[in-house]
């Protein structure tokens, strides 16, 4: 009998499905010689530094550097009863093998050797490797399953990769909060990607707008001056402007190929731009798409398939068509060589619909669902498009002794962008026939008015271009990871940053912006340049690709992470004046909904640290007051988190009766109110 090991209960299901399992126990299911059982994600991490030595429940600095050796793992409360289920089969007797069936990656791998490894057991390994769950992909998996010990190397890069994290997390957050008397998170890769927004907002800080005249003629095509820096000059040259002579045209025939399939990234940024939504919301949607069997593996960094998968290209052509409601037309399947190459595959080929999903009633799916897997096949479509040929026309013009341009473009093939072009007028400026020497009657001369703008403000999808093509000209050109984390950790790590009060969404028009917090662009302001370089967080994330290759040992990564924290811990002086960034050692208790810094209790209320932020609370009001209630740190935080906090056992100051209600938040930028919902579904409601 052999035991699979899956990371999640619904994985699981299939696999016990495609094996006969029938028999559903108690957390697996078991049949035709197969036991198939689960991990709840991570049953187990490194353990926190206490259980090295309970001494390091309190923070004090003559502890630092912790270097654990060897590193400890603990079980986590919550997952003990399925841990000690999953020990318990491993080593019974009559199971003969274990099958690695955790997904794909750096880090199912670590979620099943974890486990394997505390449990004691030696028994053989088989690993399943698929990029979907198709039952057909699964059944195949099966029938060439791989030795364990061929990706002990991408054991070694996962485990490496958590006790560096370890390392710089435990020994940087204790150092720098017992410096600066507040409590800071310090991260390996968290605190690079603040350091991209804090200059990236330094850099709008420190902008200044400058005017600029520009004169725009009409003289059957639309001309444009260069820049002039003020307007008497531009008018003036407006007013000398009667006829322009053609002095060169320059025509050029350009090719668009067709963009690649999706890697996680790249459908991460597009679904920021095109839908607003998160990079973790993206995830978990095609995550879902994965575990429904409709989209193959999601945390891939691959645009491409392999060469293997190029006769499936025009199944994979229809099914995109069919999740789309397009006609079938496999005409553009004849592109499919474009799509494979083998050589630019890693762990997995490019996300693609599965077969599956042209069948799939879209109303079962949710609205994330439904516009991840639409750009999943749109992209397919696209990437199978002919070429898009245009011919563009520069055009250089003399008037009143100063040089005009002007530009044009003329498509020639729409190829893959016949749709958007149909869209779009970007190319309906066609300029007419021109020849050098001709001259043109000016029939109006204008002066425009414009401002230099500020660098923007980075949305999701130019973070997480941002984060990916960090340090690639530093990188080798074969460094298959030069960026901050991969794709599988970018969303986490962001989603981490605005948890813990380092990072805010704030919205613009139909954009939302991530912007560091005060305490966001402090803790930048004091770290130094070997934690917050994202040159060399993208140098490690490139030196855990050659362990996962097994081109460079653990311990010597893990050396340079350990030698830089000693250095840092012994040599760094605190920055002066950093009182004035961090003027208060009291707890966080949320983030203040109008700037984004630190909410913290003070003796009369709770306040923002921004000094040049109003907002706050008093611990007591008349609203409280008139509910035999008085505002304490917990209902506090949950206003902040949630904007809602639960009251239990009110009493009406007026009428003694007793109730239990919800407090509502409501600020408007200026005033600080909150609102009463009572439980009982009436209409009551009570304004401060």
């Amino acid at each position: 009998m052999k035991l699979v090991i899956t990371e999640k209960p619904s994985v699981s299901r299939t696999v016990a499905a495609v094996l006969g399992a029938s028999y559903n126990r108690k957390g697996y299911y078991e049949g035709s010689g197969w036991i198939i059982a689960w991990c709840f994600g991570h049953l187990a991490g490194l353990a926190d530094a206490a259980a090295y030595d309970p001494a390091y429940l309190k923070w004090r600095r003559e502890d630092l550097p912790i270097f654990p050796d060897p590193f400890r793992f603990t079980v986590f409360p919550g997952t003990k009863e399925q841990y000690d289920l999953l020990c318990s089969l491993m080593n019974h007797p009559d199971v003969e093998g274990i099958v690695n069936a955790c997904d794909a990656g750096r880090e199912g791998e670590l979620i099943f050797r974890t486990v394997y490894d505390l449990s004691g057991c030696r028994k053989p390994v088989e690993r399943l490797w698929i990029s979907s769950m198709e039952l057909s992909a699964i059944r195949e998996g099966f029938e060439n399953l791989r030795p364990g010990e061929e990706y002990e190397n991408l054991h070694r890069a996962a485990l490496c990769r958590a006790e560096a994290d370890w390392l710089v997390g435990i020994n940087a957050s204790r150092f720098f909060s017992l410096l600066y008397g507040v409590k800071l998170n310090v991260g390996r890769v968290m605190t690079p990607t603040l350091a991209l927004m804090a200059e990236r907002e330094a850099e709008i800080a420190a902008f200044t707008s400058e005017t600029f005249y520009t004169v725009c003629l009409d003289c059957g095509i639309c001309a444009v001056s260069e820049r002039i820096a003020d307007r008497e000059s531009a008018e003036r040259l407006a007013e000398d402007c009667h006829e322009a002579v053609v002095r060169s045209v320059e025509k050029k025939k350009k090719t668009a190929n067709p963009p690649l399939l999706y890697d996680l990234t790249t459908l991460q940024r597009d679904a920021n731009k095109n839908y607003g939504y998160t990079a973790q919301q993206t995830l978990d949607a095609l995550q879902s798409l994965y575990e429904k069997r409709l989209c193959t593996y999601p945390r891939t960094d691959s645009r491409f398939l392999t060469d293997d998968m190029e006769g499936k290209v025009p199944e994979i052509l229809e099914t995109a068509q069919r999740v789309l409601g397009r006609p079938l037309d496999a005409r553009n399947a004849s592109n499919a060589k474009a799509l494979c190459d083998s050589r630019k595959v890693s762990d997995h080929h490019a996300v693609i619909p599965t077969e599956s999903a042209g069948y799939v009633d879209p109303s079962t799916l949710t609205r994330e669902e439904n516009d991840i897997l639409r750009l999943a096949a749109s992209a397919v479509v696209l990437a199978l498009g002919d070429p898009f040929l245009y011919e563009e026309t520069a055009v250089l013009l003399d008037c009143a002794g100063q040089m005009f341009t002007a530009k044009g473009k003329t498509v020639i093939e729409p190829g893959w962008m016949k749709e958007q072009l149909a869209r779009k007028n970007d190319f309906d400026d066609v300029l007419p026939a021109l020849e050098e020497g001709q001259i043109l009657p000016v029939r109006n001369a204008e002066v425009k008015e414009s401002k230099t703008a500020p660098p923007k403000r980075y949305t999701e999808d130019s973070l997480l271009g941002a984060m990916e093509n960090t340090g690639s000209k530093e990188m080798p050109k074969d460094a298959e990871r030069r960026g901050l984390g991969t794709p599988a950790t970018r969303a986490a790590i962001l989603e981490k940053l605005i948890h813990d009060g380092f990072l805010t969404r704030k919205k613009a028009q139909k954009a939302a912006f991530l912007v560091p917090t005060e305490i966001g662009k402090n803790l930048i302001a004091v770290l130094p340049e070997e934690l917050q370089s994202p040159v060399l967080t993208a140098e490690w994330e490139h030196r855990l690709g050659e362990i996962e290759r097994g081109e460079r040992s653990p311990e010597d990564f893990l050396d340079g992470i350990r030698a830089m924290l000693q250095d840092l811990i012994g040599t760094y002086t605190p920055v002066p004046g950093a009182e004035t960034l961090f003027p208060s050692g009291g707890d966080r208790l949320g983030t203040c909904p109008r700037c984004g810094g630190a909410v913290k209790e003070s003796v009369k209320g709770y306040f923002c640290e921004n000094r040049e932020c109003t907002f706050g609370f008093w611990k007591e009001n008349r609203l409280f007051d008139g509910i035999g209630k008085r505002m304490d740190s917990a209902t506090a935080a949950a206003l902040l988190n949630t904007g809602r906090a639960e009251l239990k056992g009110c009493c009406s100051r007026k009428t003694g009766n007793r109730f239990d209600c919800t407090l509502v938040l409501c600020d408007d930028g200026k005033k600080t109110d909150f609102r009463l919902e009572f439980h009982n579904n009436k209409a009551k409601e009570k304004e401060s």
